[in-house]
C-alpha cells in the first residue's frame, strides 16, 4: 500500500465504511494514498462485523463514512470501525462524517424529545474518536456537542464557484428557503458580489416530519435569476414549493444549490417537475441512478475533504482553507 508520511514519519491511515465507496476512493486519490483494506459484513440477524486486514498501529487514522438510508446501519458500522481502530492501537482517530446524521435534531422543540445530534457526538467520543470532521452542519453550534476538536468544513466555495458560471451576476438574487437560513444566504450573497437577498416565508407543522408550506417571497426577485440555497434537500417538498413561489413572483429562473442531496422519495420527481433550471448538490451522500434527474448536477466534495485531512495530519490550519468563510 502507498503510504503518505509526514516529515516526522507518521503514517496516515485512511479507512472507509461501505456506505459510499466512490467518495472514499476519490479522497484516497486526492491524497495519493490507498484505503486500508477492511473486511465488513452483516450477520444473519443484522449485526455488523469489521476487521482491518493490516496493522494500523501508531498511525493517524481517518475513518470516513457517509449516511444514506438506512442511516442507523451506517452509524453502527462507523462506530465499530472507530472502536476497532482504538483497539488496534492507532495514535489518533478522526471520524469523518460528511453528512452529520441526526443533525436536524439539534435542540428540543417540545418537551420529552431527545437531542439526537448530541447523542451522536457522545457515541463517537465513547467509541474512541479524538476528532470529528463534517461538512455544512445543519446548525454550527452542534460543534459544541463533541468533547474534542471538530472541523466544520464549508462546501460554499465549491458551490459558489460553479453557480457563478451559470448565472448573470448583474441580475442575481440569493434566496433563503426560510428565515432560519438567512445567515447562510447572506454569506452566499457576499460571495456572489453583494447581490440582493430574499427569503421565502414558510410555516411548518412540528407534529409532521418533512412538512412545510411556502407562502410568499420577502424581497424583490422579479426579473432576476435566483439562487435558492440550503444545507440539504430531503424529500424536496420545501424546495419545490419555494421554486414555484419564486417563479410566481416573477423570477426569471431558479437554480437550487444545496450541500447534501438526501433526496428521499419523492424528491427526484418533485425537483424535476418544480420548474428549477438546475439543482446543484455535492456528493457527501451517494446519489444512485434512480434518484437522478436531468436538472441534477453533482459536484465532488473529495478535494475539500482531502485538503482538510492533509491539514489535520500535518498539524496545519483547516480554517485557512476557507478564506474567512468559517
Amino acid at each position: 500500500m502507498t503510504e503518505l508520511k509526514s516529515p516526522v514519519n507518521r503514517r496516515l491511515v485512511l479507512v472507509s465504511g461501505r456506505a459510499h465507496p466512490e467518495l472514499a476512493g476519490a479522497v484516497a486519490r486526492e491524497l495519493d494514498t490507498s484505503l486500508v483494506h477492511t473486511t465488513a459484513y452483516d450477520f444473519a440477524n443484522g449485526e455488523i462485523y469489521v476487521r482491518f486486514a493490516e496493522s494500523v498501529r501508531g498511525g493517524e487514522a481517518f475513518v470516513l463514512q457517509s449516511y444514506p438510508a438506512p442511516t442507523n446501519r451506517w452509524i453502527m458500522e462507523h462506530l465499530l470501525m472507530v472502536d476497532a481502530l482504538k483497539r488496534a492501537s492507532v495514535k489518533r482517530i478522526t471520524a469523518i462524517l460528511p453528512f452529520y446524521p441526526y443533525g436536524r435534531q439539534d435542540k428540543k422543540h417540545r418537551g420529552r424529545e431527545p437531542i439526537s445530534a448530541r447523542l451522536i457526538a457522545d457515541l463517537f467520543r465513547t467509541a474512541g474518536a479524538h476528532r470529528l470532521m463534517s461538512v455544512d452542519l445543519h446548525a454550527a453550534q452542534s460543534q459544541g456537542f463533541f468533547d474534542g476538536p471538530v472541523d466544520h468544513l464549508w462546501a460554499m466555495p465549491i458551490l459558489t464557484d460553479y453557480v457563478r458560471t451559470r448565472v448573470d451576476l448583474k441580475d442575481l438574487a440569493v434566496v433563503s428557503p426560510d428565515a432560519g437560513r438567512i445567515r447562510v444566504a447572506e454569506k452566499w450573497a457576499s460571495k456572489m458580489g453583494e447581490c440582493p437577498l430574499a427569503f421565502v416565508h414558510k410555516t411548518r407543522d412540528l407534529t409532521r416530519p418533512n412538512s412545510a408550506v411556502a407562502n410568499r417571497v420577502v424581497g424583490d426577485v422579479e426579473g432576476k435569476d435566483c439562487v435558492l440555497v440550503d444545507d440539504l434537500i430531503d424529500t424536496g417538498g420545501t424546495i419545490a414549493e419555494a421554486v414555484k413561489v419564486l417563479m410566481n413572483a416573477g423570477a426569471k429562473g431558479v437554480i437550487v444549490a444545496a450541500t447534501h442531496g438526501v433526496l428521499s422519495d419523492p424528491a427526484a420527481r418533485r425537483l424535476q417537475d418544480c420548474g428549477a433550471r438546475e439543482v446543484v448538490v455535492t456528493d457527501t451522500l451517494p446519489i444512485p441512478a434512480e434518484k437522478r434527474f436531468p436538472q441534477l448536477t453533482v459536484l465532488s466534495i473529495a478535494p475539500l475533504i482531502a485538503r482538510a485531512i492533509h491539514e489535520v495530519f500535518d498539524d496545519g490550519s483547516v480554517t485557512s482553507l476557507f478564506d474567512g468563510n468559517t
